[in-house]
């Protein structure tokens, strides 16, 4: 088992971010996490990389529980947040090799992951100087670093024109082969496109888990999603 997420709730003060909620994800599996703003998406993505710790209920990542591995764990997943933390005046490749030290990954990583998202034109550029699109490949490439088996990502690809959000999808579908994949977006061709299974929560709580694959046999993942969180 990749992901399990089992009775999750979370408060901010008075307010319920998470409502005793409970999925698994396979190894292997490209999950689209779905819901509109507020619904804790973001909230649940932070759980399991680590970045918050106080929440009632259990997460296991490949068998071991995050309250007692979080270490451990932290090692083998490759996150970017919704607002890409890049330190824009430094060079792409020395932005890369400052976090392979951090990592503590071999160097020859950092080539290896330049070429895998397309940033061979770009590496010797400042980040400052490169479109949202070019920047969001950074902050992949930093996320893949360190070869982890899990990858979440949080709205990748908010902010790219056409172009570019074909870009991003490609290389997320690409890695995508080779690992655990956690998808959150409003955009959803890019769910229908990527994805394997969607995962769709309101207010806190599941309100759907299907299939993609499903989708063809009736309503379109826009209308579902209306009917499910409006």
């Amino acid at each position: 088992m990749g992901i399990v997420v089992e009775n999750v709730t979370k408060f901010y003060g008075t307010q319920k971010a998470l409502d005793d909620l409970s999925f698994s994800i396979e190894k292997g599996e490209i999950i689209g996490f779905l819901g509109p703003n507020g619904a804790g998406k973001s909230t649940l993505m932070k759980i399991l990389t680590g970045f918050i710790e106080n929440y009632e209920g259990k997460i296991s990542i490949n068998g071991k529980e995050l309250d007692i591995h979080k270490r451990e764990i932290q090692q083998i997943i490759g996150y970017l947040p919704e607002h890409n933390p890049l330190y824009t005046e430094m060079y792409v490749r020395e932005y890369l090799a400052f976090n392979a030290n951090v990592y503590q990954t071999n160097r020859n990583r950092i080539e290896e992951v330049i070429q895998l998202t397309g940033l061979e034109n770009e590496a010797n550029k400042k980040i400052e100087q490169l479109s949202k699109g070019y920047r969001q490949r950074v902050g992949l490439a930093n996320a893949l670093l360190h070869d982890p088996e899990i990858l979440i990502l949080d709205e990748p690809t908010t902010g790219l024109d056409p172009n570019q959000l074909l870009q991003i999808r490609e290389l997320i579908k690409k890695v995508g082969k080779e690992k655990t994949v956690f998808l959150s977006t409003h955009i959803m061709q890019e769910v229908e496109a990527i994805c394997d299974r969607i995962i769709i929560i309101k207010k806190g709580n599941k309100v759907a888990d299907l299939q993609t694959e499903e989708l063809e046999k009736g309503k379109t993942l826009e209308s579902i999603f209306i009917e499910l969180t409006s």
